[in-house]
């Protein structure tokens, strides 16, 4: 029998016992196939059902096996024998120049990442696969294709792992802390002089900047990013075919307002509304600066509705009314309503936006400053106030 881990066993015997599972294992070929194989045989001995998923010009992964079904894309994006003998061809080499070492290791994951848009793209492969009802997906993370596709058909990840394509897998998922942990391929031990916990650091720092620039790289450009901004938000910029600009889509048509607000709005008249609402973080701010406003207010011909969760304010005026919580599109979208009194947050922006409603901002924190001044150069004239005394914060 093979050697398998007391942990790996366990597990299998417990899945064993209760029924024989539906496993689809998307491999890494060459000598990571040979490991992975070890578990496929033993997965199978135990009543698995077992489907491999592999590239048409696999180099270890043979199409046909007692121990498994396969499913083969024709495609290139195997590691193909001819690109692998020329990486091991050139070893010495590489070991002088470690730049030919990552492009071969980057045209290897771009080569996968081909395999795995043939494999998203073929609608017939992806409904045979979601309709097959796998249990789980069991794959080697030193390539993320088996990652994604587990994330697609939405499976549990089981992960037969050393590397992952980042690196000695430890790093992934524990502290590692460099005083005592050697990176691979440093030649260092746990017993390090500070000199060589100086060394240890910098070659992290050197594998962390080849693999954002040869591996990750890849990747990003199989993701799809929808940006929560837009153009009219935006300076001009760079961007990439995979980005989804959606700036302002949770703005809607105004639906009718309750009641109780639809009442205190109509009785705005002609001078309408003021909408004043700083979001969830600052519903509440110092008395002092609360008193302030509400004084302000108070001398206003209009109606004002805020969203204030503190005190009362002493001086409020008979024009002003305090809720917990406001619909804030529906009454940006009101006729009555002339103003947005805002911290600046990207969701208020947006709908007043789309609503065409003007804007007073009180930047306070985080992207707030920065949303309004970027507003204010749009030439859209809103007034934006920099200067408030929170020392609260």
């Amino acid at each position: 029998m093979h050697y398998l881990p007391a942990t790996l066993l366990a597990f299998l015997s417990i899945l064993s016992q209760v029924f024989g599972g539906k496993v689809l294992v998307f491999p890494l070929d060459a000598s990571h196939w040979v490991n992975m194989m070890v578990l496929i045989e033993e997965l199978h001995t135990r009543g698995h059902n077992v489907t491999v998923l592999r590239a048409s010009n696999s180099w270890y992964i043979k199409e046909k096996s007692p121990f498994y079904n396969s499913i083969t894309v024709y495609n290139s994006g195997g590691i193909e024998k001819e690109l692998f003998d020329a990486f091991t061809k050139h070893i010495l080499v590489i070991r002088r120049e470690k730049l030919s070492f990552w492009t071969h290791l980057s045209l290897m994951h771009r080569n996968q990442l081909v395999l795995m848009g043939k494999i998203f793209e073929n609608k017939d492969l992806m409904a045979s696969l979601q309709t097959a009802k796998y249990d789980l997906v069991l794959t080697d993370p030193a390539f993320g294709g088996g990652v994604f596709l587990a994330h697609r058909l939405g499976l549990p990840l089981v992960l037969n792992v050393r590397w992952t394509m980042h690196g000695e897998a430890h790093y992934e998922i524990a502290p590692s802390p460099l005083s005592y942990v050697p990176v691979p391929g440093v030649e260092l031990t746990d017993k390090m002089t500070f000199g060589e916990r100086v060394q240890n650091v910098m070659a992290y720092m050197f594998s962390v900047y080849h693999k954002t620039r040869f591996v990750s790289s890849h990747y990003h450009s199989f993701y799809i990013w929808l940006m929560r901004n837009d153009f009219t938000f935006e300076f001009p910029r760079p961007t990439m075919p995979n980005i989804v600009y959606m700036g302002g889509f949770q703005c809607k048509p105004a639906r009718p307002l309750p009641d109780d607000l639809d009442e205190f709005v109509q009785s705005s008249g002609d001078h309408g509304l003021i909408v004043m609402s700083l979001g969830t973080l600052f519903s509440q701010l110092p008395q002092d600066i609360t008193e302030e406003i509400a004084a302000a207010f108070a001398r206003l011909p209009q109606k004002i509705i805020w969203r204030h969760t503190g005190p009362r304010p002493v001086n409020i005026g008979d024009n002003t009314l305090l809720v917990d919580w406001l619909p804030q599109n529906d009454l940006l979208g009101h006729p009555q309503t002339k103003m947005l009194i805002t911290h600046g947050g990207t969701n208020g922006i947006q709908e007043a936006i789309y609503h065409g409603v003007p804007i007073l901002g009180l930047p306070i924190i985080f992207d707030q400053p920065d949303n309004l001044s970027r507003m204010k150069v749009r030439g859209l004239h809103i007034v934006v106030i920099v200067a408030l005394d929170l020392h609260f914060l």
